[in-house]
């Protein structure tokens, strides 16, 4: 029986934006297992309340429902250990975990004020209504508001990712030689954006914009067939 993923979508079906599915989607080519997609919207709640989560990523296996990136990643590792290993053993394991909160955090946080008024754009009415509310509850403004000045406020971003760089400088990939999950954790924010926003978070000499490079091309050009802004 085939692998079956949830995956966030707007009014265009082929073009996934959630950056959480965009780390399973990596995970699962890491693995070399393919999923049947299915389109999830912000207002289908309904769909994958019988699987225990009200958010997507969800992934299928068979009776099995897999809920949230990194315990998917860890299930895939632990359920399919035959196959190209995600994170290189426990110590591997360990220093991702770390990572994934950071790319939550550092990565995807910041990230969200730079694009999130371009989102609406992307979804129907009814799910562009429900994100408009809610994530302006959160933020306690307008999104318009959150997203101005971001021309400036960029650079904030782009220094926290010096770190990134002092490693990009060595090895071409977080993972060393070769990608595994502490890089797709990362991607998946940067996939994010690319597919829903126009506005330019990297400039092109930057070694992470390299970075982002190979991995838009990794596993025949998964991401970057992917709907998205050439940015």
């Amino acid at each position: 029986m085939p692998l079956k993923l949830y995956e966030l979508v707007g009014t265009d079906a082929a073009r996934p934006f959630s950056p959480f599915c965009w780390r399973t989607r990596m995970a699962l080519a890491h693995k070399g297992l393919s999923a049947d997609s299915i389109a999830w919207r912000f207002t289908e709640k309904a769909a994958i309340a019988p699987h225990g989560s009200d958010k997507v990523p969800v992934m299928l296996d068979g009776q099995n429902a897999v809920v949230d990136s990194w315990v998917i990643a860890n299930y895939l590792e632990d359920t399919y250990p035959d196959r190209p290993s995600l994170f290189g053993g426990d110590g591997g394991r360990a220093v991702s975990r770390l990572i994934n909160g950071w790319g939550d955090i550092a990565v995807i946080g910041g990230i969200f004020p730079l694009i999130v008024a371009d989102i609406p754009g992307h979804l129907a009415p009814v799910d562009a209504d429900y994100f408009r509310k809610s994530r302006e509850a959160r933020l306690g403004k307008p999104l318009e508001e959150a997203m101005a000045g971001r021309d400036k406020s960029v650079a904030g971003f782009r220094k926290s990712l010096e770190p990134m760089r002092l490693t990009l400088k060595t090895q071409p990939y977080r993972g060393g030689k070769v990608p595994n999950y502490a890089d797709y954790i990362v991607f998946g924010g940067f996939q994010w954006a690319r597919v829903v926003s126009p506005f330019k978070l990297l400039e092109a000499d930057d070694p992470v914009y390299a970075w982002r490079e190979r991995l838009l091309d990794a596993f025949d050009g998964l991401a970057r067939q992917s709907p998205g802004y050439p940015v």
